[in-house]
């Protein structure tokens, strides 16, 4: 085989049940000059075996098998490893259509671009064979220098475009001369993709979509509670306040009105962390907790800056504005009961809330 144009990263672990499709949409592709380096991240069921099931029939698959650090030491490690002029990073759980592969390579050669973004599909299970399909995308677009995107930028965080490595290509030799990484934190992705569009020049949008996120099995995932939430949201604000910053768009109004709408929109749901089931905090500690988050003066201005042109968004919001700690108690657990009594009303509210 030539050597690979494009080399694909996916970490494995606990998939065995969703691995195989993620494999098989890739060797479907209808660009096959690829290399896939999976890496099993000592996952404790047969996840591995599958893999290494693949592998032995196509020569463009390799399986390396170690022990559980986590998805970022599984994608760093890969990253080593790799020989094309390409990465593109898969989720083992996912799946994309058959001509994506193809479609992102021309783009990317066509004007030696470093960055190609493309729109992907979340689809939302409510049972093992009903589902919903939401559309994340945003007009095709050529940016030929960092000013011009970094203007724009706002629009595609604002439509979920820049946050995941899944619906990228990226240029390896640019990895390698920033010699950036996967970060080892609960959003390890987000801070590699912040690194990389840090400074970069030549960017392509493309309205088309093909990436398919699953929300079969991360769903239970997102209602997980966690302890230090807060903190990692608070984290993930300031990397794009230090982003703005870099890039001197830190004053602009659509900036200061995104920043603060996206951090409102992350705060309710720190605030549904808080009262979820599973937090050993009692009710008046979540209640205090909640007054902690929302009291604040930076939420106040905030608040005034933010500019949500939904109705569903306003009203979500409206604890905030009016910072009633008992209608934000009581709005998160009305959320919840939602969420679990009825995900496909609560997938279409959610779906609803982003603004248009």
């Amino acid at each position: 085989m030539n050597r690979p144009l494009i080399s694909i990263i996916m970490p494995v672990y606990k998939v065995e049940f969703f691995v195989a499709k993620a494999i098989e949409s890739l060797q479907k592709q209808s660009y096959d000059n690829f290399e896939l380096v999976i890496v099993d991240d000592g996952s404790p069921d047969k996840s591995g075996e599958i893999c290494d099931s693949y592998a032995k029939n196509d020569n463009r698959i390799r399986v390396i098998h170690k022990k559980n650090e986590g998805a970022p030491s599984a994608r760093n490690l890969a990253l080593n490893m790799i020989k094309g002029k390409y990465v593109y990073f898969m989720d083992s759980d996912d799946w994309c259509e058959s001509t994506m592969l193809e479609d992102m390579l021309n783009l990317a050669e066509e004007n030696n671009f470093e960055l190609v973004v493309t729109g992907f599909y979340i689809d939302t299970y409510y049972s093992d064979k009903k589902y919903g399909t939401q559309h994340i995308n945003c007009s095709s677009k050529i940016y030929d220098n960092k000013d011009d995107f970094r203007k724009d930028a706002y629009k595609y965080f604002d439509n979920n475009l820049l946050y995941t490595p899944w619906n990228k290509l990226f240029l390896f030799s640019r990895i390698k001369e920033l010699n950036i990484s996967f970060k080892n934190t609960i959003m390890d992705d987000f801070p590699f993709v912040l690194d990389y569009i840090k400074d970069v020049s030549r960017v392509v949008i493309s309205e088309n979509m093909y990436y398919h996120f699953l929300r079969a099995r991360s769903e239970s995932e997102t209602q997980k509670y966690r302890p230090t939430l807060y903190e990692k949201r608070q984290e993930e604000h300031k990397w794009l306040e230090d982003l703005y910053r870099h890039w001197n768009l830190d004053t602009r109004i659509e900036t200061k009105e995104f920043l603060s709408r996206r951090y409102l929109e992350r705060l309710i749901e720190c605030i549904e962390n808080v009262t979820n089931i599973k937090s050993k905090l009692t009710k008046k500690e979540q209640k205090l907790k909640i007054k902690e988050m929302i009291s604040s003066p930076k939420i106040k201005e905030m608040i005034e800056v933010a500019k949500p042109n939904t109705l569903i968004l306003k009203l979500v919001l409206l604890p905030l504005k009016i910072q009633s700690v008992n209608w934000a108690y009581f709005q998160s657990r009305f959320i919840t009961f939602v969420r679990k009594h009825n995900l496909k009303l609560f997938t279409m509210l959610k779906n609803k809330r982003k603004r248009k």
